[in-house]
């Protein structure tokens, strides 16, 4: 489980995040919807400590993150496991590099342990005999499997998404989502996606958390989503006009 307590960010005099709690919970997939603008990603990357926040606490398990120094953050990033947006693979080095980058950076397995766990990894996201292939040789899709591959090779305990269908088409996207909905249930993560799509709320969206102009505007789960008096939600939810027709 991920606390955040009252977190706030400010860049320069733009102050993007205020006064931010929430709680995301192991097991679900936990999703962080809103306009483009409205400190999602800022949201995100402050979370795993791309951004240092100016107020608050990020709680991972009932250890305040936040108040870290960096080796003791490098502990808990040990059990993170990060999928970029648009996959982020090493365009130079093989796939089987690719998932085995993090295992080089944070273990002393040998170099047979670390074949066994990329091809695991690799196996368990359904890609097969792409091991000496460079990403630029595998469809988008395929490249976005690989880089769940990666971001899961360190068995995490906690699993970020930015993204994760940016660029991908609907049936692809799918795929995508339901990996990793299996992948958090199978091995107990807590997973925190960072979205605007809309049909991975509906899909795979255990727990909601919306934010509106950097201010956490809304909480819940994908059934209550639609009865929600929340106007900014609704015209974010309902400017699709196909989930438009899906409202009770």
């Amino acid at each position: 489980m991920i606390e955040l307590r009252n977190i706030s960010k400010a860049f320069a005099e733009k102050q993007v995040l205020k006064d931010v709690s929430a709680t995301f919970e192991q097991g679900k997939v936990n999703l962080i919807i809103g306009q483009s603008g409205s400190g999602k990603t800022v949201l995100l990357k402050s979370i795993v400590g791309l951004h240092d926040i100016d107020n608050g606490d990020i709680v991972y398990d009932n250890r305040i993150f936040s108040e870290m120094n960096f080796k003791a953050k490098k502990n808990i990033r040990k059990e993170i496991g990060m999928l970029f947006q648009g996959g982020a693979l090493f365009d130079s080095v093989t796939i089987e590099e690719n998932v085995m980058f993090p295992l080089d950076l944070f273990t002393n397995m040998q170099f047979d342990e670390k074949i066994e766990r990329v091809n695991f990894c690799l196996n368990r996201v359904n890609l097969e005999n792409v091991n000496k292939l460079f990403p630029s040789e595998l469809s988008g899709g395929m490249q976005k499997r690989a880089a769940i591959a990666r971001a899961i090779a360190l068995n995490p305990k906690y699993l970020f998404c930015d993204e994760p269908n940016s660029g991908l088409d609907p049936k692809t996207a799918i795929v995508i989502d339901d990996l990793i909905k299996e992948i958090t249930q199978e091995y107990n993560i807590t997973t925190i996606i960072n979205t605007h799509d809309m049909n991975s709320v509906i899909r795979i969206g255990d727990k909601i958390v919306f934010i509106f102009q950097g201010v956490k505007s809304w909480e819940g789960d994908r059934k209550e989503i639609f009865n929600t008096n929340n106007q900014e939600l609704n015209n974010f939810v309902f400017a699709n006009e196909f989930i438009k027709k899906m409202k009770p």
